[in-house]
């Protein structure tokens, strides 16, 4: 085969995108047909996140789109049939109501200005409004001429005639009941009444509301996921623990989906990102500095010692309770810091004079000068040189990207899956744990630039965590010092050596806020230097 056939070859598989309709016309198909976003996007195999980017402007590829496709032509058949089954119906029933009222002809439908309730022109006459095209009362579901307050329905009792076997009677004229019919939805139709609900003014429309509501709350979806594993491998722990690993990432963005319903902020999950967030080649890395401790103490105090490695339990499940930025990062200039916002800033850190003793902030760095560092980095520098600790001089800031943000975006999300946590550590439950460890660790790693989680593109909150669980880290060596601990070596985001009784500083345990020993051994005069423990 030549190279030109191959080529044709390649072409000739490559068949056309499906069509997609607007992102509007995509969410009104969803709304008409009464389906909430978790359906969908469990029919689809994605998370309700991603459905909700395909509803305001992005567009899926591949296999996805021609599911999705299909999904809405399907929909938009169906509707488009059910709406011209009514309409026969109702140009069936109805045909006096279609006719024009002319000189000499009286009209079939009672005069507007008879429908006062006491026979005046005032009160209740104000609300109704005559429909050009018939519409299904909300009394009878059979054709009506008027909307009474909002609500097509019949004005006297003679004409509002139910279908069905011992149904209500009609009440008088703009007072609609709970009662609602049967005819398939229609996008311009005026909201009905519910049940118990009380009478809507002229033009109100009552909510949006889903035909299903998920039963399972977020901690639940774990549990069934796990009970759901288990039951699949008839018991095997250690099989059903890999599956749930392995699809931690999809099983975390619907965990995320869920803790957000009813929130005030909506996730965006693909906005526009600064150059400085992007990675500069294939497999480089973008612009920021995390501060990521990397710091062993080179002088102990006279004699020798019993050094302790603690670990610091759900590091990045902590982490997940910091200042993350909402909406698109907008870039400013100028030293003044702004605490309800959030995102990276290009800062000249201050001197760190404590080296001996304790970790420097920003970690340890190789080239002097201006570099961009992330929102819990900024807040440790500005800490520290406040009035209440004075280690060290305010950090110059020149310029910044940032957002309005909040502290509880994820503290739905992080409770959810520290209450899990919690419970499989007291039962005594290894695969739950281990797939809740998968699920925020992954949740944290691949929300940048990956191709393990497409669902969710924020390199900065990527960041601002991973900042924030190393911050969180060397605020706890800052208390051992301040305790009177000596700090021997802090890793990473979960681990710190000490010297002294470190059990009247911290709580030991296996709960986020207490520690646990991860090992012990000697250093000091006449002790051989410690090498590599605990990495």
């Amino acid at each position: 085969m030549s190279d030109f056939d191959a080529i044709d070859s390649l072409l000739d598989a490559v068949g056309p995108q499906a069509e997609l309709p607007p992102c509007n016309v995509r969410r009104e198909l969803r709304e008409r047909a009464r389906l909430s976003k978790a359906q969908v996007a469990r029919a689809l195999g994605v998370s309700p996140s991603t459905l909700s980017g395909w509803e305001s402007g992005r567009d899926p590829a591949g296999e996805i789109r021609a599911k999705y496709a299909y999904l809405l032509d399907g929909l938009n058949a169906k509707l488009e049939t059910e709406t011209e089954t009514e309409s026969v119906t109702e140009t069936e029933a109805a045909p006096a109501a279609e006719q024009p009222v002319t000189s000499g002809t009286a009209p079939t439908a009672t005069p507007v200005p008879d429908l006062g309730q006491d026979g005046d022109e005032g009160g209740d006459g104000e609300d109704v409004e005559l429909l050009v095209a018939p519409e299904p009362c909300v009394l009878c579901g059979r054709p009506a001429g008027q909307r009474v307050a909002g609500f097509a329905q019949h004005l006297t009792p003679a004409d509002c005639r139910p279908t069905a076997t011992g149904a209500p009677a009609a009440p008088p004229a703009g007072q609609p009941t709970g009662h609602t019919s049967k005819a398939p939805p229609r996008t311009t139709r005026p909201a009905r009444a519910t049940k118990g609900s009380t009478r809507a003014t002229k033009g109100s429309k009552g909510p949006a509301r889903h035909a299903f509501q998920e039963p399972s709350g977020p901690v639940d979806l774990i549990r069934e996921a796990v009970q759901g594993a288990l039951d699949e491998h008839r018991g095997d722990v250690d099989a059903a623990t890999a599956v749930l690993v392995k699809r931690a990432i999809p099983d975390a963005m619907r965990l995320l989906d869920a803790t957000r319903k009813g929130a005030r902020y909506d996730v965006i999950a693909h906005p526009w990102i600064p150059d400085i967030l992007k990675k500069q080649t294939a497999r480089g890395a973008d612009q920021i500095w995390e501060a990521r401790p990397k710091w062993t103490r080179h002088e102990l105090p006279p004699g020798r010692h019993q050094v302790t490695a603690l670990d610091i339990n759900g590091a990045y499940l902590s982490a997940l309770k910091t200042h993350l930025p909402l909406g698109r990062l907008e870039h400013s200039t100028g030293p003044a810091h702004d605490r309800r916002r959030s995102g990276v800033h290009l800062i000249t850190p201050p001197e760190w004079e404590h080296e001996a003793v304790l970790p420097n902030p920003i970690g340890q760095r190789d080239e002097p000068g201006p570099l961009w560092v992330t929102e819990p980095t900024l807040r440790l520098l500005l800490r520290l040189s406040g009035p209440r600790h004075q280690l060290c001089e305010p950090p110059q800031i020149h310029e910044s990207y940032t957002s309005g943000a909040t502290e509880n975006l994820l503290e739905k999300f992080r409770i959810a899956l520290k209450d899990a946590r919690d419970t499989a550590i007291e039962q005594g439950d290894t695969v739950t744990l281990e797939y809740v460890k998968a699920m925020y660790s992954k949740f944290v790693s691949t929300m940048g630039e990956s191709n393990y989680n497409r669902e969710l593109y924020r390199p900065d909150w990527m960041h601002l965590i991973r900042s924030q669980a190393f911050a969180n880290l060397w605020l706890k060596a800052l208390k051992a010092h301040d305790e009177g601990l000596a700090v021997v070596r802090a890793m990473g985001t979960d681990e710190l050596h000490v010297i002294g009784d470190w059990r009247r500083v911290f709580a030991e345990g296996r709960a986020v806020t207490e520690v646990k020993v991860k090992d012990t051994y000697t250093a000091g005069t006449d002790a051989a230097e410690h090498e590599g423990e605990g990495e």
